[in-house]
């Protein structure tokens, strides 16, 4: 049984243990694994923020959902302040700042071990990092906290013992990790883990605790990846397969190696199926970001996650290419400006639209243009990745607006639609149709005239019709006239 299990069903032990953490900070602060540490086989967090009594300790404790446990009480929040007339720091955050929970504990008077218990599923004869993160509340002279713990076979043979000595007063709250590594027995995956509090509670002995971890630890395993070191990008199409590279030292004896991906920035990781040699070449993909790392274990234990370590992470990632589309072609009146409408999907875009003439500014993503003569305008489009994409369009200038005179909606598939070409929705324009009694038969506003010659659906009958357009917010006067309906 894995102590994060074990500490679920013995709700007595969570708080010990958290304690036996505390006294780790200075002297083991300088003891962790110096090289490759794998996943945690425990991690205790205290939950995502706010009061909680998931963790129960023994009769010398007692749960209270105040911010200010007194002497032999303890509580699980995610912050505490004015505390004991300010005696005690003002802990905003646990010390990851993202808003988590961590145990508070203002010790009882009478020192002694907090927790004996044992502790399964760990792998024989492999170096395992026990850490914890750890704060002293207390801002004013007083008891300082002073632990002991040690990790003994079940035999009773000590393994490791470790003492944190006076944990010191600081100005302001600072979270620190502590820890110290040690080895399991070489036939026995259990481990005796003993927390004693040699100081007394009264007039200080305040700690907050946060993530608990007990982590494999072995030779250091560095990866790369080949031309970049441990980060590659590219853009959508371009090439993005990659060869990874890995350095192991000294110290495995039948070491089994396995890379891993994960899709979800390295909170979860899968085995690449194949991928068990040191080096790996990584086939091209479509976008995201993608990570890996080398997960090395002695054969005996290479299906045992807590028996594992890992590399460094190498990211690869694959950016998407901007959508572009420059927009639709366009009319404008000799003399007149225009606003161009693109349409742009992108992260961070930056805007240039080629060439520059006759543009009030080519690096807005709609400048107005006014040239004097047709004109195709190219934008380009890049994010803050490095991605590009370009899309073109085009400017014609006439004279005038020209209205058709007549149109044949017949289904002979010419001229069956009454259309006025350089009517460019920019015009703000409103076109109206009336048949010979003066009734509206066709009305459209600021987009493209385009009629099929029938009003709900119902074909209207060959005649000639009037139509009216006006321009508003314009100088440009209204337009009149009337054109023919040929069946």
């Amino acid at each position: 049984m894995c102590l994060y299990r074990w500490v679920q069903q013995n709700r007595l032990l969570p708080l010990f243990f958290l304690l036996l953490l505390l006294p780790v900070s200075g002297t083991l602060h300088a003891q962790l694994c110096s090289g490759s540490l794998g996943d945690p086989v425990v991690n205790i967090t205290f939950g995502p923020g706010g009061n909680s009594t998931a963790y129960v300790a023994t009769n010398a404790y007692t749960y209270t959902s105040s911010p200010c446990p007194n002497d032999g009480y303890y509580t699980i929040t995610n912050a505490t302040s004015n505390c004991f007339n300010n005696s005690w720091h003002t802990v905003n955050s646990d010390h990851t700042g993202n808003g988590g929970s961590f145990l508070l504990v203002n010790a009882t008077y009478t020192p002694g071990d907090f927790m004996v218990t044992k502790v399964s599923g760990l792998c024989p004869n492999t170096t395992y990092e026990f850490a914890a993160w750890l704060v002293n509340v207390k801002s004013t002279p007083g008891i300082l906290p002073d632990i002991t713990f040690s990790i003994e076979s079940t035999d009773g043979t000590v393994l490791k013992k470790y003492n944190s000595g006076n944990i010191p007063n600081t100005s302001s709250p600072e979270w620190k990790q502590y820890g110290f590594y040690f080895v399991t027995p070489p036939t026995e995956s259990e481990i005796v883990l003993r927390l004693t509090n040699n100081a007394p509670g009264g007039n200080g002995n305040d700690i907050g605790l946060d993530d608990i971890t007990f982590r494999p630890c072995g030779p250091d395993i560095v990866t790369q990846i080949n031309g970049f070191t441990d980060k590659a990008s590219t853009c959508q199409g371009q090439a993005n397969d990659y060869d990874f590279e890995t350095i192991v030292s000294a110290g495995f004896a039948s070491p089994v190696y396995q890379w891993q991906q994960s899709l979800d920035g390295g909170t979860s990781w899968k085995d690449i199926a194949g991928a068990n040699s040191l080096n790996y070449h990584r086939p091209g993909s479509d976008t995201g970001i993608f990570k890996y790392r080398l997960t090395i274990a002695e054969q005996n234990g290479a299906s045992i996650a807590s028996c594992r370590v890992a590399s460094n992470t190498l990211t690869v990632a694959v950016y998407p290419l901007p959508k572009v589309d420059a927009g639709e072609n366009r009319t404008v009146l000799a003399g007149d400006a225009i606003t161009l409408l693109p349409t742009v999907v992108a992260t961070n875009p930056v805007y240039e639209w080629q060439p520059a003439n006759f543009l009030n500014d080519p690096k807005l993503m709609s400048p107005s243009a006014n040239p004097p003569l047709d004109q195709q305008y190219t934008l380009k489009v890049t994010t803050s990745e490095g991605c590009s994409a370009s899309d073109a369009m085009k400017i014609f200038v006439v004279a005038d607006i020209f209205v058709p005179t007549a149109f044949t909606p017949n289904g002979d598939g010419i001229n069956d639609r009454w259309r006025i070409p350089y009517l460019d929705p920019a015009f703000n324009a409103t076109v109206k149709v009336f048949n010979r009694f003066g009734q509206p038969v066709y009305h459209t506003q600021s987009a493209k005239v385009d009629w099929d010659g029938k009003l709900n659906g119902m074909e209207q009958p060959t005649g000639i019709y009037v139509y009216q357009i006006s321009f508003a917010n314009s100088k440009r006067k209204p337009m009149k006239g009337s054109f023919t309906l040929i069946r």
